[in-house]
């Protein structure tokens, strides 16, 4: 009798082993296709390219697999979850036959599954195929290739069912290796050490290069600098080492009329070439054509053009059709890398009172500041800083030796700062009564006396 008992005992034994030796081939294939998925995320199409270019076995397709990777990776991922979710059914079906339905069947499976899943599927194929991305995408890329051909409908109906019961706007090739996860990806990475804080910041600023507008990084045009068509080629020199720039746009009638851009090079060459009368010829018969870009042009494809144009300055026009600014590679280029200086930037003190009396101050210090160190009453109505006091002073950008008086004080613009040439510090000093003296701000030239000639037409900044 429990012979017979044995024996049935051990029929009935027999399907639940196949069933669990069935959901342990589907675990593991999960494993693979988990292991694949991982590996073609980390591929990258030009390194693709290369290898086949080189002639290694396999990755002509894999360039292929990889062009189209969103497509064949939301394939994977609807094989993965049919292997796992099939291995979970055919180990529950077990539970229930040992247990009975219940909440103990429930338990086991869950946590056997869970434990099973994230250690067969999650952590270890995963690890692996980001180890060995190129050698396992070589090895898989035929057959995935072949499964995205003749699977492809199938996800793709799943996708559509999804954007349709999905609230808002679905994606189109499903929500699957979006750059938000790239995003959080480079996230985890700088948190466990493989990139730096300042790498990680230098991404995000890449994939935040595409939604910038050019409006956005331009040089506006309150702060260029110009030169008008009729001045001479000496005049010219003479802005350009004032401002430091080695380009600066030419303006017809007025800064909305944009002529050309002058280019340092090309008027040292022209100056120093031997001939006498070479300095006395108009800006106008040196310029080059000037670019013009609406300010609403994405930075990236601004960015792009203006390499392949090999031009290192563009003009923006806004909306009206006027000079909105100026944007240069280096302007774009510090939306990535941050603020570009230079050897002679130097850390001054923000208040540096001198043995004459005077005071040299920093452009970026409150107008009201200045004003408690002499108890004079500044106008701060329109104006923040020292240095836009004697912008606002002078009626233009200050540059260099720039000089006007407020309030019976002489502001006079010293040295420069950063990539851009803003004003870095401004020596302040107060003006000896006199019968002349007029406390009203002065607008037009600077000091006769530092032999600074054509101040009218000056703006910042051009290029450096």
């Amino acid at each position: 009798m429990s012979a017979q008992v044995s024996a049935a005992g051990a029929a009935a034994g027999l399907p639940d082993l196949q069933l669990l030796v069935f959901a342990a081939g589907l675990v593991v294939l999960g494993g693979l296709i988990a292991m694949t998925e991982a590996a073609l995320a980390a591929v990258s199409p030009a390194r693709a390219a290369e290898l086949a270019r080189d002639g290694a076995r396999g990755a002509r397709t894999l360039q292929a697999v990889a062009g189209d990777v969103v497509r064949h990776l939301n394939l994977l991922l609807l094989l993965r979850l049919l292997a796992e979710l099939t291995a979970t059914t055919l180990v529950a079906l077990v539970a229930v036959d040992t247990f009975g339905a219940g909440w103990r069947a429930a338990l086991v499976t869950a946590g056997a599954m869970t434990v099973i899943s994230f250690v067969v599927v999650g952590v270890g194929p995963r690890t692996l195929g980001r180890q060995h991305a190129y050698a396992v995408g070589r090895a898989v890329a035929p057959l995935v290739r072949w499964l995205g051909r003749a699977l492809n409908p199938l996800a793709s109906l799943l996708i559509l069912i999804g954007n349709a019961v999905t609230p808002g706007r679905g994606f189109r090739e499903g929500p699957f290796a979006t750059q938000v996860e790239l995003r959080e990806l480079v996230d985890l990475a700088e948190q466990r050490g493989v990139v730096e804080h300042g790498e990680r910041q230098m991404i995000h600023s890449v994939f935040a290069l595409g939604d910038t507008i050019a409006r956005e990084v331009m040089v506006p045009r309150t702060e260029m600098v110009w030169i008008e068509e009729r001045k001479n080629l000496s005049q010219a020199l003479a802005l350009f080492l004032r401002s430091g720039f080695s380009r600066i746009p030419v303006i017809g009638e007025s800064v909305d009329d944009v002529l050309g851009v002058l280019y340092l090079k090309d008027l040292i060459r022209r100056t120093q070439g031997g001939e006498p009368a070479a300095s006395r010829l108009p800006v106008s018969d040196l310029m080059r054509p000037a670019t013009f870009v609406p300010e609403s042009k994405p930075v990236d494809d601004l960015l792009s053009e203006m390499q392949a144009a090999r031009n290192h300055l563009v003009i923006v026009v806004d909306e009206y059709g006027g000079t909105g600014g100026l944007v240069t590679i280096e302007d774009i280029l510090e939306e990535i890398v941050g603020e570009i200086t230079d050897e002679y930037d130097v850390e001054r003190p923000p208040v540096e009172r001198l043995a004459d009396g005077a005071v040299r101050v920093a452009a970026r210090l409150p107008v009201e500041t200045l004003g408690e160190l002499f108890d004079v009453e500044l106008p701060a109505d329109e104006v923040e800083t020292v240095g836009g006091l004697l912008a606002q002073a002078l009626g233009r950008v200050p540059i260099p030796g720039a000089e006007a008086e407020v309030a019976g004080l002489r502001l006079v613009a010293e040295g420069t700062t950063g990539r851009r040439n803003r004003i870095d510090t401004v020596l302040v000093s107060r003006v000896e009564p006199t019968d002349s003296t007029d406390t009203t701000p002065v607008r037009g030239e600077p000091a006769e006396a530092r032999g600074i000639q054509n101040r009218a037409e000056e703006r910042q900044p051009a290029d450096a």
